[in-house]
This record gives structure tokens, sequence and C-alpha cells, in this order.
């Protein structure tokens, strides 16, 4: 996988801009709020179809026009290929692969596999259950385009079956009537993001086990365990009947403590991975620079598993991450990524370890 060039009208602070890359490791150098993040930020957008930085698409629009484009080149299996997306104030983004319009997201997931790392992706095993889940939600979906259909669905049905029970206590009679059929709905879609979760968490254990012995020469040894349906043990979690059972089961026996709390309190909304080192919860128990080291190699086994499916290592994004790790830390990155088409951004001179420098500044490219 090799990102070629990319183009940008409007997005951010970048007016208008064409960049291109090198196959090895790309530098965007320049000092800060220059347009180096915004960059890496379209690259990326056109891999996973949104933001890294913002939850809304129109916010990388920038200030004062109607509409924003990203064009992104790229080889995948030996095949020149295109992504263009149009983001727009008013109405639907407008998204095309090879020039053929795409309907939904979900078409366009895996089509361009980039793995980011970010200074906010350091805290992943610190952090809380929602940033666990949202990692195996965009590594996942990069490798099942169905899968990203199904977490969309889920959501649409958790809001419905949310407001239901919100709506309980005033309206006892439609709930009683309603409730199972939304909770079977539930339990389907959520029996198939289980599964995929397990699978990714069980893929990618000894991936990070083998990178954290690299850069502790072995010393330490970490687990990683998924934590899903209500950490409850499922019969089988490669039969989606057995998963599907239980949670309609949960769901089903529940309804009072919901309507209290006046939210579904069972589900993969819930889901979380544990991170177990030297058999203690990493969370609790690991020092700052083992938990960054654990999420170093939890990113680093996503690219591994990329390459598992599809024969290529995706294009590693690093946005400023090199200043938030120390010397051994950094050196390791460097020389783990090292053979892959790297894009990063800096404020410190890298020259050394680049084969194509761009200089960013006030949102213009000089290469």
């Amino acid at each position: 996988m090799q990102c070629n060039a990319v183009s940008l009208v409007n997005f951010r602070n970048i007016e208008k801009a064409s960049v291109r890359f090198d196959p090895g490791v790309n530098v965007l150098y320049g000092q800060n709020a220059q347009g180096k993040t915004n960059l890496l930020e379209a690259i990326y957008f056109a891999a996973i179809g949104r933001s890294f930085r913002s939850l809304h698409a129109k916010e990388c629009i920038a200030f004062g026009k109607e509409c924003a484009a990203i064009s992104l080149d790229f080889t995948a299996q030996n095949r020149v290929q295109n992504i263009t997306m149009q983001l727009f104030q008013s109405r639907v983004r407008s998204v095309e692969k090879n020039h053929v319009r795409v309907a939904k997201m979900s078409e366009l997931m895996g089509a361009f596999r980039a793995v980011l790392f970010c200074p906010e992706q350091l805290s992943l095993v610190k952090g809380g259950p929602a940033e666990r889940r949202q990692f195996l939600d965009i590594a996942i979906s990069a490798r099942e385009p169905a899968y990203l259909a199904a977490l969309q669905r889920y959501g649409h049905i958790l809001k419905q079956r949310n407001a239901l029970i919100r709506a309980a206590e005033k309206e006892r009679a439609v709930f009683d009537a309603t409730v199972e059929l939304w909770s079977q709905q539930l339990a389907r879609e959520g029996a198939y993001i289980a599964r995929s979760r397990k699978r990714y968490v069980e893929k990618a254990a000894p991936h990070v086990a083998a990178c954290f012995a690299e850069m502790t020469n072995a010393r330490e040894v970490p687990q990683l365990i998924y934590q899903g349906c209500d950490r409850a043990e499922v019969p089988d979690y490669e039969d989606l009947a057995s998963i599907e059972a239980h949670l309609f089961e949960r769901l089903c026996k529940n309804h009072e403590r919901e309507i209290g709390a006046g939210a579904t309190l069972y589900g993969v909304h819930k889901d979380d991975i544990e991170i177990i080192l030297n058999e203690k919860d990493a969370r609790s128990f690991a020092s700052q620079g083992q938990q960054r080291s654990l999420s170093l190699a939890m990113k680093l086994a996503e690219g591994e598993l990329c390459r598992e499916d599809c024969g290529e290592y995706p294009v590693f994004l690093l946005d400023d991450v090199l200043s938030e790790l120390d010397g051994t830390r950094r050196e390791y990155l460097l020389h783990r990524i090292k053979g892959k088409q790297v894009i990063m951004t800096t404020c410190e001179p890298v020259e050394d370890h680049a084969d194509h420098v761009v200089y960013v500044e006030n949102g213009t490219f000089r290469q």
C-alpha cells in the first residue's frame, strides 16, 4: 500500500495544495499550527471516512468556505487508484472511488489502509473503554467492511431502544409491546460485532506480545483479553446464535434496572479490552512508559494484521508522536517501520531518517 499524492482545496488552513510522497519515510517539517497535521488528517479521512480530530466533517472546511475537497492517489495490489471526497456545509458529502460514486462509507473501507499514531493514542491503555472500543472499531472496519455496516445499524437500534426506555414510565404499554423486538435486533447486530472483536483481539495479541518483547528485551509479558458480552462467558464465540441468545437474555432480564437508568445497560457498546502485564492490570499497575509501549505495540499489531489480510503493509501516519516518546521508544518505532511507507509530522529536524522532506508553512508545502 502506498500513498502517491494528495490534493486539497479549502481543507482547514490549506487553501489549495498538491503534495507527492516517496515510498519510504516522508517528513512534514515546520512549526506548530502551519498545516502539517491538517494534511495528515486529510489522508486519514480518505482512509476511514472521518476525521481523527473532529466529530463533524464540516469542521474540516476552511472558515467562510462552503465546501472542501480531498483527492488521494494511491497504489494497492499493484494498481493505481483514487479516492475523492467533497465536504459541504449544507449537504451530505460526495465520495468517489476510482471516479465511481460511493453510496455508503462501508463500501470505501479497506480500499486505502492507513495506521495512525498520534499523541492521544499513547493513552490507549490508560484511557477508558470507549477509546479501546474506537481502536477496535477502526481497525476491524478496515478489515471487514460489513463490520462498519453492522456497527452503524447497532448504533441506530441502540438509539431507538434508549428512547423507548426513557419513555417507559409514561408509555409503559408501548414499552412492553415493542421492547422485545428492539432487543432482538440489538442482539443480532451485537453478536456479529462481538465475534469480530474477539477474533481481532485474539489475532492481535501475539503481535502485541512480540513487539513489546522487542522493546523490553523479553523481560515482560503482556496479554490482551476481549471483555465482551457484559464480561460473562459465552459458550462459543464462533457461534453467532450463541452470542445472540446470550445478549438477548441479558436484555430481557433487566428491564426495570434499565428503566431506572434511562439507558440500555447491556451490549457491545459496553465492551472493553483487558490488558494484562506481568499478570496485573496494565491500566492500574503499569508505569507510564510501559503503557506507552503497550499502546505502540497495539498500533504496530494493527499494521501486521493488515499485511496478513492483503499482503501489503498499510501507510503509517505519525502525527508528532516522536516528540512524545523517550529515546528508546523513538528509535524502536523508527526501526520497526523501516522499509514501509511513513508520513510523519515534526517540528524537529529528522533529515537523517527521511527519504523525502516537505517544508510546511501557513498552509503551503515546499518539496
